[in-house]
């Protein structure tokens, strides 16, 4: 019997999030990252008596749909899974039951769904610091809730928030983070990206193809992955004062 976790996480958090549930549930953990665009996920095998802890960010109240692409070519088998969407604060709508529907229809039995929360991968100031001591502590008092449902073989699927859409998702368009004079062009942020959208010889981004994840901007050795001037001064402000009050994680089994 193994435990897998498998994450979409290209700035991080998201990975935080799901690292404290793994620590607490399992002794070992085999890793996927479907951030890698050079893997060959319909190679990874679970089998029936596995379990998965399956974390993904919210983009717009929505699973990523490059996240959702990958995930669909990992063969399920009947392993159990753990369910995680990770927020910015403000919402993440219908995203568990997009991460649910898709879950069940590659072969995973989903036991437990958490919504937890990061730092907004673009307004980094909004759920700044976050997943912090407490929302670890809660996620920790989680999996303890979660392990007693595994031990009980309780494949009861949770009844999780909002609805699967039916039209497949897309990336906010224009959103590409442009290198600024103080790239290095150390090729790192090309190399890096989910979906291979950044030219190795300029360092910029092609807006057909990139999906607005930040990781270029976050892994940046020197800082010179911007954003416009029109988010950063207006965007950046308006989702601070809708994300304003603190959310808290959340459990569904």
């Amino acid at each position: 019997m193994k435990f897998y976790e498998i994450t979409f996480s290209p700035t991080g958090g998201t990975k935080k999030a799901a690292d404290i549930l793994t620590q607490a549930l399992a002794e070992q953990a085999i890793e996927v990252d479907l951030c890698d665009r050079n893997v060959d996920f319909a190679a990874t095998g679970l089998e029936s008596d596995d379990t998965a802890l399956i974390a993904v960010p919210s983009y717009g109240g929505r699973v990523p749909q490059t996240a959702l692409e990958r995930f669909r070519a990992i063969p399920g088998n009947g392993a159990r899974a753990i369910l995680v969407c990770v927020y910015g604060n403000r919402a993440y709508d219908n995203t568990l039951a997009e991460l649910m529907d898709t879950a069940q229809k590659a072969g995973f039995r989903p036991v437990a769904a958490v919504a937890a929360l990061a730092e907004h991968s673009i307004a980094r100031k909004v759920a700044a610091g976050r997943p912090d001591a407490e929302d670890e502590k809660s996620l920790r008092e989680m999996a303890v809730q979660i392990r007693q449902k595994l031990a009980a073989a309780d494949l009861t699927p949770p009844q999780v928030p909002g609805k699967a859409p039916e039209k497949p998702g897309h990336a906010m368009p224009g959103m590409g983070p442009e290198a600024s004079a103080a790239c290095v062009k150390c090729g790192l942020c090309a190399e890096k990206c989910p979906v291979g959208a950044i030219d190795p010889v300029t360092m910029n981004p092609d807006n057909k193809k990139c999906i607005s994840c930040m990781r270029c901007v976050s892994i940046c050795p020197v800082g010179a992955k911007k954003l416009g001037r029109v988010f950063t001064n207006f965007g950046g402000v308006a989702l601070s004062v809708l994300c304003a009050n603190r959310k808290e994680c959340e459990l569904f089994l």
